[in-house]
């Protein structure tokens, strides 16, 4: 099975999920900037969630532009995916790195994967640092959305290769 089923899918879960988002944004009383200010933690909130979910589908749309096939791991793998981000965006690498063989391009791409190897650990260190300072919590959460910001080039320049 091709791809384009499983990536439409992914992309409507992600465009569902950030129109609820917005829905329960609501609109400052007033109309001087101080009237923002309380509103700061739904914002920030919010445009960090905004950020995970645009970097989601983006590394997403670039994993499987190295996918040349769906199996039935991938398919759950991906479904994990949309649950469960994290730790589930490996989990259906490696699935389709094991389906497409150890010379893939996926696999020749990511390589050690090392951001994807360290994210996992700042999220796991984000949750007892939050019990010291949500500001630690935060900035660890800041930092792994930031890594991953950048749609992973490792995957373009593969790709770019076996074009030429």
């Amino acid at each position: 099975m091709g791809t384009t089923r499983l990536e439409a899918f992914s992309d409507g879960v992600i465009a569902i999920l950030i129109t609820i988002m917005v829905l329960d944004l609501r609109p400052p009383i007033g109309e001087s900037f101080e009237t923002l200010l309380p509103l700061w933690p739904v914002l920030s909130s919010y445009v960090l969630s905004f950020l995970y979910l645009g970097i989601s589908w983006n590394n997403h749309h670039h994993m499987f532009h190295a996918t040349r096939a769906v199996t039935g791991p991938i398919l759950w793998a991906n479904l994990h995916l949309l649950l469960m981000a994290a730790i589930a965006f490996w989990i259906l690498q490696l699935c389709i790195i094991r389906s497409q063989g150890p010379h893939s391009l996926l696999r020749k791409a990511v390589g050690s994967d090392w951001k994807g190897k360290l994210s996992p650990a700042f999220y796991l260190l984000a949750i007892p640092a939050a019990f010291l300072s949500h500001w630690i919590a935060a900035a660890l959460y800041l930092f792994v959305a930031l890594l991953w910001l950048v749609p992973d080039r490792r995957i373009e320049r593969v790709l770019q290769g076996a074009e030429d």
